[in-house]
């Protein structure tokens, strides 16, 4: 294999490794924001902004995925 070859590897292994670790810490989340939305149905709102920001938080460590990725091709 040639040094493009495996830094592309690289660059897929690295979205895929973040995507993949984000959406199941995502799904974690929602669920226990709705179990706790069920229990008190009074906190709604307050468990709900901090469902919003904690995705917000999660989904940038994704973006930081892609962005390693794109550093990576660059080098090709």
């Amino acid at each position: 294999m040639t040094q493009g070859a495996i830094i592309a590897i690289a660059a897929a292994i690295a979205i895929a490794a973040s995507a993949v670790g984000v959406a199941l810490a995502m799904g974690k989340t929602a669920k226990s924001a709705m179990e706790a939305i069920a229990r008190q149905p009074d906190t709604a709102k307050d468990v709900r902004s901090t469902l919003i920001i904690a995705m917000a938080l999660m989904e940038a460590l994704t973006i930081y995925g892609l962005l390693i990725a794109f550093m990576l091709i660059a080098k090709i």
